[in-house]
């Protein structure tokens, strides 16, 4: 195991990440670095009222503490009370465009003792379904689990899209939270080289599955009624962070600093009473044919 080399390869990850995303914008990211008393920190890189992006968040973090909080040892008991090293490169795009969708990834790093885990993934959620996106996202999230090999890989696609569909779900609506893409955690599997080696993969794939999307919709036309649509499905988004994601209630129980923490929430978001999509729309498509998991490869 190779802690350094893991942390080293999220920081290059984030590098690129961001110095592409600044590229199609044309505005630059602020960069906001941060330290943690009980050990650790992290560099939050951040674009807010962009040409293309209302809010863009690029977050590295590392962290250090005596106990792992309950988000991470509720699966793991034997762990519980141990100290831990944690560390991360996750992101949140939000455009401005409605007809661009919002997207997440996340690459992550854990051990406790001589016990380590991988995790990530990316998803993808729009407000305005078009299946050439929907199909290239996804095809390029199997693609990412090229490295596992080819019977491997195979496996790896239809059990991370199921894990990514049954978590990015907001029980409480009986909805999920957008068109799904890949998640796993717990990875530990063959040997640190084979599982850092996935963790990799995932990440580097990340702007072949994002920005061809954002090419063929940021010239899109859209107006009031556009982003009041987006602005309520951003809603949900905000409802399922604050609720269910395990990524912001481990930050939160461990202490984490919460202005890189909650930079995954959109800038503008609303909520309305009992609404329904108005039928034959197309925000009702969304709901009749993107939103329900399905074998979009």
């Amino acid at each position: 195991m190779d802690a350094a080399a893991v942390h080293e390869y999220f920081a290059r990850l984030q590098g690129r990440i961001v110095a592409a995303l600044g590229a199609l914008d044309g505005k630059s990211f602020r960069e906001d670095s941060w330290s943690r008393p009980e050990g650790g920190g992290g560099t939050t890189r951040i674009l807010e009222e962009g040409n293309l992006f209302e809010r863009a968040g690029v977050n590295l973090s590392r962290v250090q503490g005596s106990a792992l909080p309950p988000s991470a040892s509720a699966s793991r008991p034997q762990l519980a009370g141990q100290p831990y090293d944690a560390m991360g490169m996750s992101l949140v795009l939000h455009p401005r465009n409605p007809y661009c969708p919002t997207v997440h990834m996340n690459v992550r790093f854990f051990c406790a003792g001589a016990t380590w885990w991988f995790g990530g993934g990316m998803d993808l959620t729009p407000y305005y379904g078009f299946e050439e996106d929907v199909r290239h996202f996804h095809a390029t999230c199997k693609q990412a689990l090229a490295p596992a090999g080819k019977e491997a890989g195979a496996e790896y696609y239809p059990k991370f899209k199921r894990w990514c569909d049954e978590y990015f779900d907001l029980r409480h609506r009986g909805e999920p939270r957008g068109v799904g893409g890949i998640f796993f955690d717990d990875f530990a599997e063959r040997d640190f080289a084979f599982s850092f080696a996935l963790a990799r993969s995932v990440g580097d794939h990340f702007l072949a599955a994002y920005l061809p999307i954002l090419e063929r919709r940021k010239g899109f036309a859209f107006g009031e009624k556009e982003r009041g649509f987006q602005a309520y499905r951003r809603g949900r988004y905000v409802e399922f962070n604050l609720v269910y994601d395990r990524g912001t209630l481990f930050g939160l129980q461990s202490g984490g600093r919460t202005e890189s923490i909650l930079m995954s929430l959109p800038p503008r978001a609303e909520w309305r009473y009992d609404w329904k999509p108005e039928a034959g729309s197309a925000e009702e498509k969304l709901y009749t044919d993107f939103l329900k998991p399905k074998d979009w490869v």
